[in-house]
């Protein structure tokens, strides 16, 4: 009897069986990665297409029911003189602040190019700031600036020979200023990195053959490093770019939008209006309003990070 069952379990497997097997042989690492995809798809597609029926319907807290509104929710943000402000706000802001990311990471990137003693240590402390969260940053920022206990004003006095009573948080346009310069003291490492990757990267000994030809050092500038680096300039200012426009933690630290709603941001006008007021169903059109617009921005940047990069 069990010579007769190990017999039949000897047996090779049905046809249909091994066309089954083979089939999960080939298919062996998508099998493998399937559970995780679904999870992804299920943790993504979901509240997309519920955020989708949200801005089409009354979804508010304080009213019963989610009535069909249609586009009303988006005609409300559209009319909403706050919410065009934010995005002049959000415009101003990450365009200052990438500008500035952008200047001195470059200074420091062809600063630091040329090795000197010290220089692992130097650029060990420029990019401390990467490293922490932008709320401690606004936070830090906020008791710096802040009257009448931060130094700021003090140590300006002292440098300026008089009294300085500047309202850093408060009072437009140093609270716009303020802003910037803590978004640039974080984020400029950002742009010295991948600067200072572009540098390093391009051939010495193009910059030899224009030291012998006697090639100043603002056309060797200008006409060497520049081309080379383009790619790498586009590429470090779209990826600043596309995240200067969600600008939210440091606003809310240091200015909380105000005085009223001065620096309101795109995020912060959103933040306001769906988890302070409950206007939830307004917050996430205006929510896909501003991914819109974002994806118009970011479809130009990649356009030309791509041209560039094929020229």
């Amino acid at each position: 009897m069990s010579a007769h069952s190990e017999a039949v379990d000897l047996q090779p497997p049905r046809r249909e069986h091994r066309g089954v097997l083979e089939w999960m042989d080939r298919q062996f690492k998508w099998l493998l990665v399937l559970p995780a995809i679904i999870l992804i798809l299920a943790l993504s597609i979901y509240p997309l297409l519920f955020s989708v029926w949200v801005s089409f319907v009354n979804y508010d807290f304080t009213v019963p029911g989610h009535e069909f509104v249609g586009l009303g929710n988006f005609l409300q943000v559209v009319n909403d003189p706050v919410a065009r402000w934010s995005v002049v706000v959000t415009v101003i802001l990450s365009t200052a602040s990438v500008v500035c990311e952008f200047v001195l990471g470059l200074a420091l990137a062809l600063a630091m190019v040329k090795p000197f003693r010290g220089r692992g240590l130097v650029m060990s402390i420029i990019i401390v700031p990467l490293f922490i969260s932008p709320v401690i940053v606004g936070q830090a920022w906020a008791l710096l600036l802040q009257r009448p206990f931060g130094p700021t004003n003090y140590l300006l006095g002292k440098l300026l020979g008089t009294d300085v009573t500047i309202s850093w948080l408060t009072q437009t346009p140093w609270n716009f200023i303020a802003l910037v310069v803590a978004d640039t003291w974080q984020w400029t490492p950002f742009m010295f990195v991948i600067l200072l990757a572009g540098l390093t990267s391009v051939p010495q000994h193009i910059y030899e053959a224009a030291e012998l030809d006697g090639v100043g050092w603002w056309d060797t500038f200008l006409f060497i490093t520049v081309p080379h680096i383009a790619p790498m300039m586009l590429l470090a200012v779209t990826f600043r770019l596309l995240d200067a426009i969600k600008l939210f933690d440091t606003v809310f630290m240091m200015t909380g939008g105000g005085p009223g709603t001065m620096t309101y941001t795109s995020s912060f006008y959103l933040y306001t209006i769906g988890f302070q007021q409950f206007h939830l169903g307004q917050a996430t059109a205006g929510s896909w309003i501003f991914l819109v617009i974002t994806a118009a921005v970011v479809t130009l940047l990649v356009r030309k990070l791509v041209t560039v990069e094929a020229a």
